[in-house]
């Protein structure tokens, strides 16, 4: 390899690993690292190539490849390659607004994929800087591409972000030098670690009082809400949101589900909780067309996966996600835009069909501390055999489903009393919040006192019965085959186990406002299995009377906090943020730029340190030439005093006559006037100075101040 195309990988090499030190800081644990050494060396090719057109095209091909490498997308369809590949990369970005960092790249492949392309944007840009030998520009890169994410992941590790990023500007520096550094790179690398560490352990970031930038409502979305309390199974009353929040959207066949989140099968003589998975958890019938739902959170701060009826396999890609029998979750908590797929079985037995099951009980069913204990230490004996107990709500299920000589007669015997004949009604404030007090007095209560009585009374007459919770299924959009569910859809129902079908729905709760709608049931409930006591619902579908299953919340069912433990951080309602990256990042740029100028100032200051017109008149030459050479005039590194004044008249059109006859005469002329004209040739070069200053744009002072030029770190 030729020494100028080595010295670029080389110098090159340096901000590259910084970018992803920097960037890899944001993933825990970090994901594929072999993936970034290839991304950077993608990223370095182009900046080998010349000339600039060979550069371009060598940029977008290492560009293509980069973005099938991070997205896993095939650039020979560019069409669909562009378009999802802008899709993609929008929705990473903006999971930087939501998600808190570090994220884990097995669930956030957005995010993953978005962190690998800017180490390859920033490590092209420095590259192709450090190969035009742009000393400025790729110190900008430099500090931008890793003080950038530095300020997302706190204080924490700063000091060794700021560090690296000290070594690597010094590293770039000294590989673009054309000759030994100057004294003056000091006080330049200095303000270089004061911009890093500002970049990266300031007060500020560690406070969050400039870039709070994950709490900036880039997209005004709403925060995240809990449904806790349908997990809690608590009988004391709820309290809504005015606010309705679409906490998911499910993309699945249009037929009215629930959608299972969790089970409560275990039940303490008081409430019912969700205990340890259950053999009989896994008790469901293997169904040959499953039905698929493709999930979409958007505010649900939870950390359980969300499937119609019951969920039988889940499919998250790379998410580390916890599987049991009927239930998945993410430990870390669901996030804004976390997607996954669920097969779900969803039987839909005929009235007759159910009629037909008979009470065979697997083991795992009615076995102790299981599906049929109504206390603990106490399990009831299935269904059909002989039954005594003292209890009142077992006493009254035995009234209420008496003549029932199926199951399915007895579910529905008690689903209906609950619905319409056992004079109970909905409320969100009950009078008691006692399940047994409901039951046998008050008879007043929500979706969670209706679903516990069914469920318990079930388990005293021998049906093997458990709460299910999660949500209603929501309103449907015909045009995009989507359900949005609301956080008031939350539900608690009851599921009841039959011979062949598995663990099926019940809804005993009745309907709080007839206005929302109706939710209609997975299967047929005739009123001839309860004596014609069955729930109102449509006319004849086939065998049997087909329920219309009421919507149980007609408000909601969220409380007003947030759940703590969820990490997703997406907020309508947010105190508005002190300052910005963009300020931040001003500032950092300002105080580069202070360095420079700065370290010009050192350099003149030593130069002038003396008391002898020789020196100073060749202080005079030496701070013109280094004027003219930061305005791109190079033949000023070695002009005399009279070449300078030749250049100034040609390429700036500024007379310096004056100056160079004074600093002529101070160099070269009697040492008795040396020093009058010494001084002469300083007032005069601030002429000459100013006449610049005149004649030159406001850009290109600027960028003659910036400039590492007249230093000797650049070309």
């Amino acid at each position: 390899m030729p020494r100028g195309l080595a010295r670029t990988v080389l110098v090159s090499l340096a901000p590259a690993a910084v970018f992803a030190v920097a960037w890899l800081r944001l993933e825990s644990p970090v994901d594929r690292p072999l993936d970034v050494v290839v991304v950077i060396a993608l990223a370095l090719l182009p900046a080998l190539v010349r000339p600039l057109a060979a550069r371009i095209v060598s940029a977008l091909a290492m560009a293509v490849l980069g973005a099938w490498l991070a997205y896993g997308l095939a650039p020979w369809h560019p069409l669909h390659f562009l378009g999802t590949l802008g899709s993609r990369f929008s929705n990473g970005f903006l999971d930087f607004y939501d998600v808190k960092t570090p994220f884990d790249a097995r669930v956030y492949a957005d995010m993953r994929a978005v962190v690998l392309t800017a180490i390859f944007a920033f490590a092209l840009a420095c590259a192709v800087a450090v190969a035009e030998r742009r000393a400025v520009a790729a110190l900008l890169v430099l500090l931008v591409g890793a003080g950038w994410p530095a300020t997302l992941t706190g204080p924490s590790g700063g000091l060794v972000v700021g560090a690296l990023i000290l070594l690597a500007a010094l590293a770039v520096l000294a590989g673009l030098s054309l000759r030994t550094l100057p004294r003056a790179v000091v006080p330049v690398a200095g303000a270089l670690l004061a911009a890093a560490l500002a970049a990266s352990t300031s007060a500020a970031v560690a406070k969050g009082g400039i870039v709070r930038w994950q709490r900036w409502n880039v997209h005004a979305l709403v925060a995240p809400v809990s449904v806790s309390f349908v997990w809690d199974g608590q009988y004391a009353g709820l309290h809504w949101p005015r606010k309705r929040t679409t906490v998911l959207e499910v993309k699945a066949p249009k037929r009215s589900l629930f959608w299972r989140a969790a089970v409560l099968d275990d039940f303490s003589g008081t409430q019912w909780y969700e205990g340890a998975p259950l053999n009989g958890d896994a008790l469901e019938p293997a169904s040959l067309h499953p039905v698929r739902q493709d999930v979409r959170i958007l505010a649900l701060a939870d950390t359980r996966l969300v499937g119609a009826s019951v969920p039988v396999r889940y499919d998250a890609g790379d998410a580390p996600i916890v599987t049991e029998p009927g239930a998945a979750s993410l430990p870390s908590g669901l996030t804004y835009g976390f997607e996954y797929t669920v097969w779900s079985d969803a039987p839909q037995p005929t009235a007759a069909q159910l009629e037909r099951s008979k009470p065979r009980y697997p083991t795992e069913l009615i076995e102790p501390d299981t599906f049929l204990d109504v206390e603990p230490g106490v399990t009831m004996p299935p269904f059909g055999r002989p039954r005594h107990t003292t209890s009142p709500i077992g006493r009254l299920a035995l009234r209420v489903a008496a003549g029932a000589r199926t199951p399915y007669a007895a579910a529905a015997a008690l689903e209906s009393w609950f619905r319409r004949t056992g004079g109970f009604t909905y409320t969100d404030t009950p009078p008691s919040a006692s399940l047994a007090s409901f039951i046998l007095h008050t008879r007043a209560g929500y979706c969670q006192h209706f679903a516990g009585a069914m469920a318990l009374m079930l388990r005293y007459l021998g049906v093997p019965a458990r709460v299910a919770v999660g949500f209603s299924s929501g309103a449907y959009d015909a045009k995009s085959g989507t359900w949005r569910v609301t956080d008031h859809d939350a539900h608690a129902w009851v599921e009841a186990w039959f011979r062949g079908y598995g663990w099926l729905p019940f809804d005993p709760t009745p309907a709080a406002r007839p206005e929302r709608g109706e939710l209609s049931a997975p299967y047929a409930l005739p009123t001839a299995a309860t004596g014609g006591a069955g729930p109102a619902g449509p006319k004849h579908r086939g065998v049997g009377i087909s329920v219309a299953v009421q919507v149980a919340h007609r408000h909601g069912e969220t409380p007003n906090a947030r759940s703590a433990a969820t990490p997703a951080v997406r907020s309508r309602h947010v105190p508005a943020p002190h300052g910005s990256l963009l300020g931040l990042l001003a500032l950092v740029l300002a105080g580069v730029a202070a360095a420079i100028a700065l370290a010009k100032l050192a350099v003149r200051a030593r130069r002038y340190a003396t008391r002898d017109p020789r020196r100073v008149a060749a202080a005079c030459r030496q701070e013109l030439s280094d004027y003219l050479v930061d305005q791109r005039v190079d033949a000023a590194r070695s002009a005399t005093l009279h070449e300078l004044g030749a250049l100034l008249v040609r390429e700036l059109a500024v007379e310096a006559d004056a100056f160079v006859a004074a600093a002529s005469a101070a160099r070269f002329g009697p040492p008795a006037q040396a020093a009058a004209s010494a001084r002469a040739a300083r007032r005069e070069l601030r002429l000459v100075v100013r006449g610049l200053r005149r004649r030159l744009r406001v850009r290109d002072r600027v960028r003659g101040t910036l400039s590492l030029r007249s230093l000797g770190l650049t070309a």
